[in-house]
Formats: structure tokens, C-alpha cells, sequence
């Protein structure tokens, strides 16, 4: 018994480190702002929970159904009550409880708010030719300005969210008879962090290929972030 015990005593460190690390990775499956908005509605459902007298972690069906009701009273969107829902359920996940929000009544409750008011998207137009040019004609010539044209040029050509822009480095541009090959090293959607390439072409009005050549030659950037300049800081 006792040399069980001198072996298993080592052992306990490292199983507690082990189940640090399973923890982070659990936490690293969804993004950080992800995790923060998943916070916010899980803190707004158990606060709702005390004022009601009823218990939170683990809810019941009913507790959830009726506090998902009464999100729809008050007026707020299908896309939020579907949020918080997806809020309580990686709660309940996160601390080891079959969450409430699988069962068919949910499904039901959410399935019918979604009908009585709507999931309608407000749409932002989308940036034409004109309005990038029109934005173009009122950029300075210096070399803020520059900066400003190629990001411009370049996010609107390959569709790249702000932050794919801002991640950009010298080393994944890589120029070709067609137009310049862009990779995509990480984005929104790709969590995993799997990789993309997005083509731009050489364009005849806008340019976008010569705009971000134009930049990198005036800042004297051969390395590093695309957005920075001689210093190493944004211009």
C-alpha cells in the first residue's frame, strides 16, 4: 500500500496539469469575443434567474422557455434570443450539464418567436466601383494616404474583412502574371486556422495590384505587417 502511494504521489501534479490544459483547449474552441458575448447572456440569464427565485445551473426546460418568452415580450430580436439561447447552452456544456436547450420544447419556443417576429437582417449596402472611387478622389497623395488606397484597394478587390487586412504580412503577397495571390492565414470564419488564398487581379480602373506595390515601395516595407511603415509603426 504505502509504495501505491510514494508512486501515485508525482502523478497528482501532472493530472492537474493536464486538466488546466483540457480546460484551455475547451475555451480555445470558440473565439474570445465569442466567449465574452456567450458570458454576457449567460450573466443576463441567471440574473433573471434570481429575480424569479429559479435556479440557473442546471436550468430546467421550463425556466428556459420562460425566460426565452419573455425576451420576445420585450421587444428584442430573434437573432439576440437566439444568441442567448446558444449562451446558456455552452454554459451548461462548459460546466458538465446536458443542456436544456436540446430538447424539442426549446426548439419549439424558438422556432415560434422566430415566426411571430420576424428574423429580417438589416443590410448595409454594398461598396460599388463609384463609391470607391469617390472615396479614392478625396485621399490625401502622402503617405497615410497611399497606405489608405492600397488597404482599400486591396480589401475591396478580395472581399477581406478588416481584420484579415490588418494581419497581412509582406510574405503572403506573392505577385503573378495575373495579378497578385493573397494568403489568407486565419480568419472569421476559419477557426481552425486552415488557410486560404484569394486572387486579386491587376485591374484596369482601380488598380488594386499597383496601389499596394505604390505603398510598399514608398514605406520602405520588404517585411513584416503590410500596414506598417519605415518605424515599424502604422503609418
Amino acid at each position: 500500500m504505502l509504495q501505491e502511494l510514494i508512486v501515485a504521489e508525482p502523478l497528482m501534479p501532472a493530472v492537474l496539469s493536464l486538466e488546466e490544459a483540457a480546460g484551455d483547449y475547451a475555451r480555445a474552441s470558440k473565439s474570445a469575443s465569442t466567449r465574452r458575448a456567450y458570458q454576457i447572456d449567460a450573466a443576463d440569464f441567471m440574473a433573471w434567474c434570481r429575480r424569479h427565485g429559479l435556479e440557473p445551473l442546471p436550468a430546467s426546460v421550463s425556466t428556459v422557455a420562460a425566460y426565452l418568452a419573455g425576451l420576445a415580450k420585450a421587444g428584442l430580436k430573434a437573432s439576440t434570443i437566439t444568441r442567448r439561447c446558444a449562451g446558456i447552452r455552452y454554459m451548461h456544456r462548459m460546466a458538465g450539464h446536458k443542456p436544456p436547450t436540446n430538447s424539442e420544447a426549446i426548439k419549439a419556443v424558438l422556432s415560434g418567436i422566430k415566426r411571430s417576429i420576424g428574423t429580417a437582417v438589416t443590410r448595409k449596402a454594398p461598396a460599388t466601383a463609384e463609391a470607391i472611387r469617390a472615396v479614392l478622389e478625396e485621399m490625401p497623395s502622402d503617405l497615410g494616404g497611399l497606405r489608405d488606397r492600397a488597404l482599400l484597394l486591396l480589401g475591396f478587390a478580395g472581399a477581406l474583412r478588416r481584420s484579415e487586412l490588418v494581419a497581412l504580412d509582406v510574405a503572403d503577397l506573392e505577385e503573378g502574371p495575373e495579378g497578385m495571390h493573397v494568403h489568407i492565414r486565419r480568419s472569421k470564419p476559419d477557426q481552425e486556422g486552415a488557410g486560404d488564398f484569394v486572387s486579386i487581379p491587376h485591374g484596369s480602373r482601380l488598380r488594386p495590384v499597383a496601389a499596394i506595390k505604390a505603398w510598399l515601395e514608398a514605406a520602405g516595407i520588404t517585411e513584416g505587417p503590410i500596414s506598417s511603415g519605415r518605424s515599424g509603426r502604422a503609418v
